[in-house]
Formats: C-alpha cells, sequence, structure tokens
C-alpha cells in the first residue's frame, strides 16, 4: 500500500460507520453494501443498513444500521464502474 494513501474507518456501537478514502460504491442493499477505497475493497454486513452520507469528491461515506462485520478484500481495486466495462 503507497504511503500517501489515507483511508480511515470508524465504527460507532456497531450503528454507524464513518469511512474516508472511499473512491465508489459497487453495490449495496439492506444487507451488504461493497465499497471501493484507497485500500481495496470493503465488505459491510448487516441489517437495515444504508448510506446516509457519500461524497465522491471527498471520499467520504457513512453508513447506517446494524453493522455485523467489515471486511476488506486483499490489493487494492484499480479502476471505476466504467473502466471495467470497457476493457
Amino acid at each position: 500500500m503507497p504511503e500517501n494513501t489515507m483511508h480511515d474507518l470508524v465504527i460507532e456501537s456497531r450503528k454507524k460507520v464513518t469511512m474516508t478514502g472511499i473512491i465508489d460504491v459497487e453495490s449495496f442493499d439492506e444487507e451488504t453494501i461493497v465499497a471501493q477505497s484507497e485500500c481495496g475493497e470493503i465488505f459491510i454486513k448487516g441489517n437495515s443498513l444504508k448510506i446516509s452520507r457519500l461524497s465522491v469528491e471527498s471520499g467520504d461515506m457513512v453508513v447506517e444500521g446494524t453493522i455485523d462485520s467489515v471486511a476488506y478484500s486483499e490489493g487494492r481495486v484499480k479502476g471505476n464502474f466504467f473502466s471495467k466495462v470497457f476493457r
């Protein structure tokens, strides 16, 4: 991971996740959110999940609901949705 990579994740009482360094949201529903960060893909699982704030300009995202787990995939995923489609 490059040293200039900026990404933070804070979980508050398993009810709220605040993240920085978010590049894209791959998919979301009430049970799973998959987001791409500067440190790789993030998988958030839980119940009644909703993205209450997302700023692609600043890379900030807030997820609210009942948080059961947060996991990262290995490595950094490069590109966004359109770069994957138009390869």
